[in-house]
């Protein structure tokens, strides 16, 4: 074997056997390899936005890691703000860069750049393979290190001699490293705080927002009266009918702190303790109301779920959690707005959908809309990058080709990898897009105004403005292979959804949004 035949062959032997891909000159030889090991599947974007995204979406639903690659610095850079998001949801995600040839660096052509300094901002794990013979070893430990708890991106770089020349040697699996128990003393000290009666919240993130962890708090809730709260940007959150139902803590600093308000005692499980999004003028960073102590019950890393499971049997041992009924709302008629659109999904959604959510402004109220339809998982914008939507929903159909994806997209979001469209055609996934045109970067906008710049006048307006010239969303999707219709009214969207749940392959609705 050469190299690259080691390094997809290890990488495939350790479960990893989908690799999303915008290659050049200098990953030639892994594509070419790509037919030496049939049990890779390459999946191609046309930019390192959608590659890296849907890497994300694939492993938060196939619980595994995807492979990217990619080509050199700059394809790493182009990629990188989806690998921000994944960095914040934990994904495991093994990124595989071409890099020039040893000999050929010191040369510093055009595109030689320093990589490990641009993969080194994901915090994660980077390593370069020297030689063609530890090119599998290479790999094997990126696959561990990226499932290493509570997940990470790993990126290993190749240069092009190393996976061209021969010797190439697969290797067998690494374990990971698997999340840490909590303490019984940590558990005691936590329940002893619950047992006060002085008001708690509980904050909790990362594996917690699965069906185990949210019986667990559902129980513990019950059972002592602390306001359960969700992270605001959960990697993936289950919901709907069966399972318990959680508020998530808002984005705007100002819902954050009136949900907070009044708490003694701040508990996390699997989550920080909250901060605001941003900085703003006279407002404090920290969200914890004033005087409360912030607890840790469980750490990321720590074993999250088995920690709140320990609380909920020490404090309600025969307690059992109240779960959501099944509740649609009506559907709706008229016009369009910002507030029917999300009742046409609630009360169309099927069982078992996938919400890819980048609604952002349009989709304050959807979470209300859903709660009682069929069960669903959410992924969101967990590092606040825009431009998840699009790839994580092609990423998740990969991974999920049985269920529905749906991808609530907002328009000025998914400009920044609407290409995505075209992998979906081209692979032929099952992806329903509803895209939220309102013409604007509304949550700008809205931000203007919160920052305090009240001297914005019609020059800074304008920048925030994406009407001149109005998009044709329908056009550039079937520009880009994706069968598209636009909505303007609530029994549009309803009829046009409906169609395109029942049809195989990928879809957008424009959705014409005042």
């Amino acid at each position: 074997m050469n190299g690259a035949q080691s390094l997809i062959r290890t990488l495939v032997d350790a479960g990893v056997d989908v690799c999303f891909s915008n290659p050049g000159t200098s990953e030639m030889h892994f594509v070419a390899a790509l037919d030496t090991v049939p049990e890779m599947r390459g999946v191609l974007g046309l930019s390192e936005g959608v590659v890296t995204g849907a890497a994300d979406g694939y492993a938060r639903i196939a619980e595994k890691p995807a492979a990217t690659l990619l080509h050199l610095g700059p394809g790493l850079g182009n990629g990188l703000a989806n690998l921000h998001n994944a960095r914040r949801a934990h994904t495991p995600i093994v990124n595989i860069i071409g890099d020039h040839a040893t000999y050929h660096k010191k040369y510093d052509a055009p595109l030689q750049s320093d990589i490990k300094a641009i993969a080194g901002s994901l915090e994660g794990w980077v390593r370069s393979s020297d030689s063609t013979t530890n090119v599998g070893a290479d790999a094997a430990a990126a696959v561990a290190a990226s499932q290493d708890a509570p997940g990470r991106v790993a990126t290993l770089i190749l240069p092009a001699d190393v996976s061209w020349g021969d010797g190439g040697v697969a290797a067998a699996p690494v374990p990971p490293r698997g999340p840490l128990a909590v303490e019984e003393s940590t558990v005691k000290s936590i329940a002893e705080i619950l047992r006060t009666g002085e008001p708690v919240a509980l904050l909790f993130g990362g594996p917690a927002t699965r069906e185990a962890g949210l019986r667990a708090i559902s129980r513990i809730a019950t059972a002592t009266g602390a306001k359960p709260l969700v992270e605001t940007f959960p990697a993936r959150l289950e919901r709907g009918a069966g399972l318990p139902t959680f508020e998530r803590l808002g984005y705007l600093a100002e819902q954050a702190t009136s949900q907070l308000d009044g708490a003694k005692h701040v508990i996390v499980a699997g989550a920080k303790a909250p901060v605001s999004f941003f900085a703003y003028p006279g407002k404090p960073s920290v969200l914890v109301p004033e005087g409360a102590q912030v607890h840790t019950l469980a750490e990321l890393g720590d074993d999250v779920v088995g920690a709140l499971e320990a609380l909920a049997d020490e404090l309600a041992p025969d307690t059992e959690p109240v779960l959501q009924q099944a509740n649609r709302p009506a559907l709706p008629s008229g016009p369009l707005t910002v507030q029917n659109w999300v009742e046409v999904i609630g009360a169309l959604l099927p069982e078992g959908a996938i919400i890819s959510d980048e609604a952002n402004t349009s989709g304050w109220t959807l979470p209300a809309a859903t709660a009682g339809a069929p069960r669903h998982d959410v992924l969101t914008l967990t590092g606040g990058a825009i431009g998840q939507g699009l790839p994580v929903a092609t990423g998740a159909a990969v991974a999920a080709p049985d269920r529905p994806v749906i991808a609530l997209q907002s328009d000025g979001s998914a400009l920044y990898t609407i290409s995505a469209l075209w992998t979906q055609a081209r692979e032929n996934l099952n992806v329903t897009t509803v895209l939220l045109n309102n013409r604007a970067y509304a949550i700008l906008r809205m931000e203007l105004q919160r920052v305090g710049a009240e001297d914005s006048g019609p020059k800074a307006n304008d920048l925030l403005d994406l009407s001149r010239p109005d998009m044709d969303f329908v056009k550039i999707a079937q520009g880009l292979g994706v069968p598209a219709t636009r909505a303007t009214t609530a029994e549009d969207l309803a009829a046009q959804f409906r169609r395109a749940l029942a049809e195989p392959g990928p879809h957008l609705i424009e959705a014409a949004i005042p």
